[in-house]
């Protein structure tokens, strides 16, 4: 049972990292935003439904969400090539960098909190880091599709 608690503490420490970001950042862009450009990053153009799936947000919740990033230049919607009455979404060049701003900002807002570490609390940070990444990497493109079909 340990390692449930291992990797339920590093869930809840990865949410109150985003909590305490979001505070001390005082960004007015929601937190789906630069989640839907970091999956769009990830996976390449998706249809809004998966898009959602992967998101965990409803569709009509993503729906509203890409015409906002839409109409911000941060994302562009097109056909999709196998179904043309389909939309997909991808992000745009503007929709990178704001999301590569937005990084740098978190950065210089959580490194405060972390500056007394030694080298030996950063390797672990880091290979935490490596695994937590190496093993969501492996799960999530499956999640769209998946979701999609249970609909």
């Amino acid at each position: 049972m340990q390692h449930d608690e291992d990797i339920l503490r590093l869930v809840t420490g990865a949410h109150a990292l985003t909590r305490i970001a979001s505070l001390e950042t005082r960004t007015e862009a929601p937190a789906a935003q630069w989640r839907t450009i970091s999956l769009l990053r990830e996976y390449g153009p998706q249809r809004i439904g998966d898009l959602a799936a992967l998101s965990r947000v409803t569709q009509p919740g993503m729906t509203r969400l890409v015409a906002q990033m839409t109409s911000e230049g941060l994302l562009e919607r097109g056909v999709d090539a196998h179904d043309s009455r389909a939309t997909v979404v991808s992000v745009t060049e503007a929709g990178l960098a704001a999301l590569d701003e937005w990084m740098q900002v978190l950065g210089r807002a959580l490194a405060p909190r972390f500056a007394d570490l030694d080298d030996d609390d950063w390797t672990a940070i880091r290979r935490a880091a490596d695994i937590v990444q190496a093993r969501t990497r492996l799960v999530a493109p499956a999640v769209a599709p998946a979701l999609a079909d249970a609909r």
